[in-house]
């Protein structure tokens, strides 16, 4: 979660986050540019540093190609570290469909629709990357209450672009689809869900495309937001914010991640999910702080339609692996003209779940 927010939300920023080049082309331009890699020798200078200074996790972690689908965290790059290429480097396909938080879906009164944009292209460290042709015909396959196309959230939002130095690294071809989940109930996720895996299946067939080889799917969360210091005047701290807090936090961080997320995919798996994230008596609510409450079962329910749809094999979900923004040495960024959008200590840190399905 970015609580930093003015270090990259000031007016003139945000003036320049779409713009014209050349042929009238619409560019969406980073919001983040302290805590994302947006230049191409800051990618490659914290992809040697994280060899050198995680090496060991990366290499430990799953590598599979074709992967369908992935769950990557989109915290700073000096926080997430190894688990940004651990998990990404396992979606192969040159387009994927990218689901991201909208954070600030209150400010635009939003909920209860799939978030779209309408940009050409989005600005990528190895130049602009294409916005596939399958977005509009997705949207199009969609009834008007349950899609909308609003550029200004896509703007401010942070949640997708972390991920696209690592993507268009190993891929300069690469081609996306961005989709903002707000705040929805658990019905309205499982009826949109079904909706969009039709619209999924119909554009795969149509186009001819193979999900895990030609399109892949990644969503994206950060896990709890922790602590009782630095949230906006709110307190994050079921547990206390003490070293037997953050143990605690942990094993639970652990449960949701191991019973709901790993292992053969289930539509139960991602109810339990929705359960221990969202308020039953208020959905717009936490009750854990995953700000991919919306996201994760959104996506994943898509998955599970899609992969019924297309009679595949089940989708097996194994864990790249689980961390804290106080866990892991820090990747070095301040020489590079990069920095942290939130501080890291017992008071105030987040935890980062990722995993790959086959």
């Amino acid at each position: 979660m970015k609580v930093n927010a003015t270090l990259f939300l000031a007016l003139p920023l945000l003036l320049l986050s779409c713009g014209k080049t050349k042929e009238h082309e619409q560019v969406r331009f980073p919001v983040d540019t302290i805590g994302f890699a947006t230049k191409d020798y800051q990618v490659d200078s914290i992809l040697n540093r994280i060899s050198r200074i995680q090496g060991y996790f990366l290499e430990s972690a799953p590598n599979i190609k074709e992967s369908r689908l992935a769950i990557c965290p989109h915290d700073d790059h000096t926080y997430v570290g190894w688990l940004y290429p651990a998990t990404l480097r396992n979606i192969t396909a040159k387009t994927v469909i990218l689901f991201g938080v909208a954070h600030k879906a209150k400010r635009y009164g939003l909920q209860d629709k799939l978030v779209f944009e309408s940009f050409d292209s989005w600005k990528g460290p190895f130049g602009n990357i294409k916005i596939s042709k399958l977005r509009n015909q997705i949207y199009k396959l969609l009834p008007q209450d349950d899609a909308i196309k609003h550029d200004s959230m896509h703007i401010v939002e942070h949640s997708i672009e972390s991920m696209l130095p690592f993507l268009q690294k190993q891929n300069r071809d690469i081609e996306i689809v961005p989709i903002l989940v707000p705040y929805m109930s658990k019905e309205r996720i499982e009826v949109l869900a079904e909706k969009l895996a039709k619209a999924l299946y119909v554009t795969f067939k149509k186009e001819g495309l193979s999900w895990g080889s030609d399109v892949a799917i990644v969503v994206t969360t950060d896990a709890v937001h922790y602590g009782d210091m630095d949230w906006g005047g709110k307190n994050y701290a079921p547990f206390g914010s003490d070293s037997a807090g953050y143990k605690k936090a942990k094993t639970l961080e652990l449960e949701i991640l191991n019973t709901t997320l790993v292992g053969n995919l289930s539509p139960e798996m991602v109810r339990n999910f929705y359960g221990y994230t969202v308020d039953s008596s208020n959905y717009m609510e936490y009750k854990w702080t995953w700000c991919g409450r919306y996201s994760i079962p959104f996506a994943l329910l898509t998955a599970l339609n899609l992969n019924k749809l297309q009679n595949g094999q089940d989708l097996v979900g194994l864990p790249v692996g689980y961390s804290t923004s106080i866990e892991k040495t820090q990747i070095p960024v301040e020489d590079l003209g990069m920095g942290h959008t939130a501080p890291a200590n017992l008071r105030h840190w987040v935890g980062y779940a990722a995993v790959v399905y086959h």
